[in-house]
């Protein structure tokens, strides 16, 4: 019966391939809305998708959600299109595990991190700017 249904092209979840790493997914999504600090209901009001879809993914799907939706969202996360789906399927090279991971989940928080200052830095930058502005307009 799950073949029947993988195969079902209106479906918009199919299942699960075994060399997908949707962990890593939901690691790459947790730690890019952290540093964006956005929240469930922003990230999927941005990429038109329901907050249950993001959930899931969110959650290490354990069924296979499209690659538009993927896309969607990596959109709306300011990444490159393909990006949610290459970190899926790893680049055609295995994830790391056991030891290796840790490294890179520590990776993950500090770019989370850099990240979060260079938005806050953007921001600064875009409100130093208005400010220039209306004093500009004040004094002119």
């Amino acid at each position: 019966m799950t073949d029947r249904l993988a195969g079902r092209s209106g479906s918009g979840i199919d299942a699960a391939q075994d060399d997908e790493d949707w962990q890593a997914v939901a690691a790459a999504l947790k730690a890019r809305m952290s540093a964006q600090r956005i929240g469930q209901q922003e990230l999927a009001d941005r990429a038109g998708i329901s907050v249950s879809t993001l959930r899931l993914v969110q959650h290490g799907a354990n069924r296979r959600v499209r690659n538009r939706t993927l896309t969607a969202i990596a959109r709306a996360l300011d990444w490159p299109d393909d990006h949610l789906v290459r970190v899926l399927t790893g680049n055609g090279e295995p994830g790391p595990t056991g030891a290796q991971a840790a490294p890179m989940a520590v990776g993950l928080e500090i770019l989370a991190g850099v990240l979060e200052i260079r938005d806050d830095i953007r921001r600064i930058v875009r409100r130093l700017d208005e400010l220039d502005s209306a004093a500009g307009t004040a004094g002119g």
